[in-house]
């Protein structure tokens, strides 16, 4: 555990309808290290959504221990949770999720206004991160004036821009072509070259196929949880 980035020990969660309980995960048990490339899979129905809100914070757990760079955050409560979301995780998701009015620059940024970062800092810094995913020339342009590809490209910047712990994407290439998919991918590749944590939630195998580790869960439980050896034979 002392190395890991992520802890989770016997994390269980269970939602209710009516009175009856219904278990979505029964018993997770994982740890990621630092700069490790994690692919989550699983049908649906497999627990992945669910577990992927654990990991991002945005949800606890019923049950069991979760540490995120040696903070407990199983037990936090809703403010607490959202501080270690700002400082620890980005996020990537299949939406984009992106704000349409403003440009591809200030929706980067936006995190940073929120840790109280000077305005000509978030700038420099937004530009730093549009640099690094290859989007400098579009930093004035509105999300309906880009391609889908070059969205995506904006919300891993905005993901890079506080230097979280973990970037945890959701279904990243959902919504793009092959070709597109592929270039995001490359993208994710050199985040974690260059000494990221990535974790990435997909029931796409190719694109799976990226990461260095698959973990796969079915009906709440970890089914296999293998060494990539697509990937280490690609590199």
């Amino acid at each position: 555990m002392e190395s890991s980035i992520i802890h989770l020990e016997n994390i269980k969660k269970s939602y209710f309808m009516g009175k009856e309980p219904i278990d979505v995960l029964k018993g997770i048990s994982l740890d990621i290290h630092k700069n490790e490339y994690v692919a989550l899979m699983g049908p649906s129905g497999s627990g992945k959504s669910t577990l992927m809100n654990i990991l991002g914070c945005l949800d606890s757990p019923t049950g069991g221990r979760y540490v995120l760079n040696n903070q407990d955050v199983s037990k936090m409560l809703d403010n607490e949770l959202a501080e270690v979301r700002n400082k620890e995780i980005g996020f990537v998701f299949q939406q984009f999720n992106l704000l349409p009015r403003l440009t591809a620059l200030e929706n980067v940024a936006l995190p940073l206004i929120y840790a109280g970062i000077t305005k000509k800092q978030r700038v420099e810094m937004a530009h730093e991160v549009l640099d690094k995913v290859g989007l400098s020339t579009r930093s004035h342009h509105k999300p309906n004036e880009m391609s889908g590809g070059q969205c995506q490209r904006v919300a891993i910047a905005r993901a890079l821009i506080n230097h979280p712990s973990i970037i945890l994407a959701d279904e990243p290439t959902g919504n793009l072509d092959t070709k597109t998919s592929i270039e995001i991918m490359d993208i994710f590749g050199a985040i974690q070259a260059s000494g990221n944590t990535v974790v990435l939630v997909t029931h796409e195998e190719d694109i799976a196929n990226h990461a260095h580790r698959i973990v796969r869960l079915r009906d709440g439980l970890i089914e296999t949880d293998k060494k990539n050896r697509v990937a280490s034979l690609s590199e």
